[in-house]
């Protein structure tokens, strides 16, 4: 079955650019700004949450919280990029980099 990631890929492309509108937004009035004012160790501390949460969910098999959890995950992640100065597109040059090998061989090569 063939999938698309459109939806998802433009839903990622809204949310980032909101993330840089945040970004120098008054951290009283913006959640985002919060979470960037905390530095690296907030925006990690986050995802990390995020990502035990998503986890949790699937375990449970609770499909709904596994899509939410996913949503704040996938949030959090560009958050945390954005803390980096990471930009997205160099996440996607790393996919790209490994399209051709397979998963096993790729990770052996570290």
């Amino acid at each position: 079955m063939t999938v698309s990631f459109d939806r998802l890929g433009q839903a990622l492309q809204r949310l980032n650019d909101t993330i840089a509108v945040r970004k120098g937004a008054d951290p009283a009035s913006s959640y985002t700004a919060q979470l960037l004012a905390g530095g690296m160790e907030r925006s990690a501390k986050k995802f990390g949450e995020e990502a035990v949460e998503t986890v949790i969910a699937a375990v449970q098999g609770d499909r709904d919280a596994v899509a939410a959890e996913s949503a704040d995950l996938l949030y959090h992640w560009l958050v945390l990029l954005t803390a980096a100065g990471v930009p997205p597109d160099a996440v996607a040059a790393k996919l790209e980099a490994r399209e051709s090998r397979s998963g096993i061989e790729e990770k052996a090569s570290r």
